[in-house]
C-alpha cells in the first residue's frame, strides 16, 4: 500500500500543497513528455484547447459507454437510441469549445461533420462489436472514474492517479480484461503501438487494481476508423497487451521515467518548461500566445481550475515569470509578439486584440448582417450589447449566428431575447453574453423601497423589485438547479421583507434544514419536519378563512423552500383519513340488568369520518384566496419538472424566476422560454413578471449569514 494512503487529511493537504498539481493521469505524462511548455498550458494554466469537429466526434463516441451499461443489466440498447445520446452530447458542446477550420468554418458546419463521422463510428461498432463481445462473459465495470495513490516501478508516488476506464469484464477463461475506446481517422501502427501503449495499459490496470482489488491480465485498445476502408476490411482494431510479470515490470519502468520527471517538475514552482516545435498534436501559435501571456497577465486571467491547480504556487510562479521578463523585454514588445502569435490562430476571434463589441460587429458582417453595437453594459454575471440594425437586414436572422458569437466571445452561449429593447428613446436588439464574474452584488438595506423587495439588479443598473402590496404579483416561484444561486437570493429576500414594518408574520417551511439560522429569529417562525409543515400550513388555511369572513387583513408572507419534495413526501390517500370511534347502538342488556335499573352500554365501532387536504391541495387554497386577505408567498424547487410545474400550477404564479438549470426544457417549463440552461450560476437569473414584456436578466443580491 502506498504511504501516502495513510496520510491523515490535514498532513495530506499540507503534502498536496507542495505541488502545482494536484493529480496525475496518463494524458498529463504522454503531454509532459512530448511537450512541456503544453502540459503547462493546459494542466497549470486551465487552457482548454478547443476541440475540433473529429475530436468532438471522438468524444460522443464514447457514448458507447451506454449500451454496455444497458447490457449489464441485461438490456440491449439500439443504434437509433444510443445515436440519440450521442447526438444529444453534440448539441450541447458549448460555443467556445468549438474549434473552427478550414473546410468547417462555422459551429453549424462543425456540428454537421460531427454528427456524420459520429454516425459512422457508431454505425462501425454496432457492425463489429462482437469483435470483443463474444469474448465477455460478465461484465464488471463501465465508465470507472477513480483516483488513488499508486506505486509505480516499486515508488510511491507522492500525488494521486485519475483515471477514466471504459470497459472492464470477465472472459470465458475467467481472465479480467480492461477495454479502452479510440476513434481514428488511420490505424495506428503495429510497432506504434507496441512500443507506445503499454504506459497507458499500466497505468489503467494500476487503477482499476487499487479500485476493485483485482488483478488485471490483459488491456485491449479498440480502434474505431471512421473513415471507410477502401479494401472493405474491417472497421475496428482490437490491439491487446499482455500483462504478465515480466510486461508488467517492462511497462512500470517505462512509465516511471517521465511520470519522476513531471513530479520533479511539478513540485519545482521555478521549473522551465520547454517548448516542443515539431509537436503537431497542438497549435503552435496557440502555445506561443500563451507564452507570451504568461509573461505579461495576472493569474486571474487565466481559467484555473483551484480543485485541479494550487493557484497561490502559479501565482507565486507567474508573478516571478514576468518580473524577470518585463526586465529584459518591453511589454510592449510582449504584446506585440502575442498578437503576431494570435493572428496565426485561425478562425478564433477569441485570442484576438479586437474589443468585444467590435467582434460581434465582425462576426455578423462576415454573414452579410450590418450591424453596430451602439451601448455596451458590463453586468455582474453578464454582458448586454444593444445592436443597431441596419434598415434591410433581417433581424430574426441574427438568432441563428449566436453560436458564432459565442465562439468569437469565447463564452459557452449567447442569449438574444425576441423582444427589442428600448433604450433612450431608440428600439435596439439586445445580445447577453455570460462572463466570469469578478464582484458580487452585495446585499443593501437601502435598496428597499417601502414594500417593494429588491430581488437584484439588471444590467442596466435597474433595481428588479416584488413588490407586496401589488395585487398581480401575491406569488413567486423560484426555480434552480444546485449552486445556481436560489437558497442565497431566499435569505436575501427574507433579509428584506425582515425590514418591512407592514408585514405581520414571517413563516418559512424548510424540510432540507437550509434556513436554521432563522429559528430563533423572534420575527420569523421556521418549520422543517414534513408533519410539521403540513399542519402549519392547514393552520393558515383556517386563519386565512376567517380572516376573509372578518373582512380583515394581514400581510403573512410564506418562504416554501424546496416545496416539490415537500410535496411528494407529504401524507397522501389514506394517510389523509380521519378514523374516530363511532357510537353505533347499544349492547343488549340482560334481564336482570333492565330490572337493576342499569343503563345499556353504548357500542362504538372505529369508522372513517373524513379526510384532511392534503399539502398540495392547502397550497392551492392560499392561493386561490389569499391574496386578498394579505397572504404573500414565495414557493422554491430544484425541480423543473412539468409533473411538479404544472400548468393548472403556474396560473397561481404571475411572477417566476429561474436561475440556472441543466437544460431548456427545464427553462421552458418554469419561464414557457429557454434562457435559463444558460446561465452562469451564483444568483445569476432570468424573471418573468407582468411588469415586463419579455424576460429579464439580473443579478440578485447576496447577503452571507452568520453561522447558527
Amino acid at each position: 500500500m502506498s504511504e501516502y494512503k495513510l496520510l491523515s487529511p490535514e498532513t495530506l493537504e499540507a503534502h498536496l500543497n507542495n505541488f502545482i498539481i494536484r493529480s496525475w493521469s496518463f494524458s498529463k505524462v504522454a503531454q509532459f513528455g512530448r511537450n512541456e511548455k503544453g502540459f503547462e498550458m493546459i494542466y497549470i494554466y486551465g487552457y482548454q484547447t478547443k476541440s475540433s469537429s473529429t475530436g468532438v466526434s471522438g468524444n460522443a463516441y464514447h457514448e458507447i459507454s451506454h449500451y454496455w451499461k444497458a447490457k449489464q443489466k441485461g438490456q440491449i440498447l439500439s443504434l437509433p437510441e444510443l445515436e440519440k445520446i450521442a447526438f444529444e452530447y453534440i448539441e450541447n458542446v458549448p460555443a467556445n469549445k468549438w474549434k473552427l477550420q478550414k473546410t468547417t468554418p462555422t459551429i453549424a458546419e462543425s456540428k454537421v461533420k460531427a454528427i456524420k463521422t459520429t454516425t459512422a463510428l457508431l454505425s462501425h461498432f454496432y457492425q463489429e462489436k462482437s469483435v470483443y463481445e463474444d469474448h465477455i462473459a460478465k461484465i464488471l465495470d463501465v465508465e470507472i472514474y477513480h483516483t488513488d495513490f499508486l506505486t509505480i516501478n516499486g515508488v510511491d508516488i507522492p500525488l494521486p492517479c485519475n483515471s477514466i476506464i471504459d470497459l472492464v469484464f470477465e472472459d470465458h477463461d475467467g481472465k479480467i480484461i480492461i477495454v479502452d475506446h479510440k476513434s481514428k481517422n488511420a490505424f495506428s501502427s503495429e510497432e506504434e503501438l507496441s512500443l507506445s501503449i503499454g504506459k497507458q495499459a499500466i497505468t489503467y490496470a494500476k487503477s482499476y487494481e487499487a479500485y476493485s482489488g483485482l488483478v488485471v491480465d490483459e488491456v485491449w485498445f479498440c480502434e474505431n476508423k471512421y473513415s471507410k476502408n477502401q479494401k472493405g476490411g474491417p472497421q475496428l482494431n482490437m490491439f491487446r497487451v499482455v500483462l504478465d510479470n515480466d510486461t508488467r515490470r517492462l511497462y512500470e519502468a517505462l512509465l516511471y521515467e517521465p511520470l519522476k520527471r513531471m513530479i520533479e517538475a511539478v513540485s519545482d514552482p521555478d521549473y522551465v518548461y520547454l517548448i516542443n516545435d515539431f509537436d503537431n498534436l497542438i497549435d503552435r501559435a496557440e502555445l506561443y500566445e500563451f507564452w507570451a501571456k504568461t509573461l505579461i497577465a495576472e493569474v486571474d486571467e487565466f481559467d484555473i481550475d483551484e480543485n485541479e491547480t494550487n493557484k497561490d504556487l502559479v501565482q507565486k510562479r507567474l508573478r516571478k515569470i514576468r518580473d524577470a521578463s518585463t526586465k529584459s523585454i518591453t511589454p510592449k514588445i510582449i504584446k506585440q509578439f502575442k498578437s503576431n502569435a494570435a493572428s496565426f490562430i485561425k478562425y478564433d476571434l477569441s485570442t484576438t486584440d479586437m474589443k468585444p463589441h467590435e467582434k460581434v460587429e465582425h462576426v455578423l458582417k462576415t454573414f452579410g448582417l450590418d450591424t453596430q453595437v451602439a451601448h455596451t453594459f458590463n453586468g455582474y454575471s453578464s454582458n448586454t450589447f444593444l445592436l443597431e440594425v441596419s434598415a434591410g437586414t433581417k433581424i430574426s436572422s441574427i438568432q441563428s449566428y449566436k453560436l458564432e458569437l459565442a465562439s468569437a466571445l469565447n463564452v459557452a452561449n449567447v442569449r438574444i431575447p425576441k423582444d427589442l429593447k428600448v433604450f433612450e428613446g431608440k428600439a435596439y436588439l439586445e445580445v447577453e453574453t455570460g462572463k466570469k464574474r469578478d464582484k458580487f452584488l452585495p446585499w443593501d438595506s437601502t435598496e428597499l423601497n417601502g414594500q417593494k423587495v429588491p430581488l437584484g439588479k439588471d444590467n442596466f443598473g435597474q433595481t428588479i423589485y416584488w413588490d407586496l402590496d401589488n395585487q398581480a404579483t401575491p406569488f413567486v416561484l423560484v426555480c434552480g438547479a444546485a449552486g445556481s444561486g436560489k437558497s442565497a437570493s431566499l435569505i436575501s429576500s427574507t433579509e428584506y421583507i425582515k425590514l418591512i414594518p407592514e408585514v405581520d408574520q414571517i413563516i418559512i417551511l424548510d424540510p432540507k434544514y437550509e434556513f436554521i439560522n432563522y429559528i430563533n429569529d423572534p420575527k420569523i417562525e421556521v418549520y422543517n419536519d414534513i408533519l410539521d409543515i403540513e399542519n402549519k400550513v392547514a393552520d393558515i388555511v383556517e386563519e386565512m378563512n376567517e380572516l376573509i369572513k372578518a373582512g380583515k387583513k394581514k400581510k403573512i408572507v410564506i418562504i416554501f423552500d424546496e416545496f416539490a419534495d415537500a410535496v411528494a413526501n407529504s401524507r397522501k390517500g389514506k394517510d389523509l383519513e380521519i378514523w374516530e370511534d363511532v357510537e353505533v347502538g347499544f349492547y343488549k342488556q340482560s334481564a336482570g340488568e333492565i330490572l337493576a335499573g342499569i343503563p345499556p352500554q353504548p357500542k362504538t365501532k372505529n369508522q372513517k369520518t373524513g379526510v384532511l387536504r392534503s399539502l398540495e391541495e392547502n397550497m392551492r387554497i392560499i392561493k386561490q384566496k389569499g391574496r386578498s386577505v394579505g397572504i404573500r408567498g414565495i414557493d422554491a424547487t430544484q425541480r423543473a419538472s412539468s409533473k411538479i410545474i404544472t400548468g393548472d400550477a403556474k396560473v397561481n404564479y404571475s411572477l417566476m424566476v429561474c436561475f440556472r438549470v441543466p437544460k431548456e426544457i427545464d427553462s421552458r417549463v418554469v419561464l414557457d422560454d429557454a434562457g435559463a440552461e444558460i446561465l452562469t450560476g451564483m444568483g445569476d437569473g432570468l424573471i418573468k413578471s407582468p411588469e415586463f414584456s419579455d424576460l429579464v436578466r439580473f443579478q440578485s443580491f447576496f447577503k452571507k449569514l452568520e453561522t447558527a
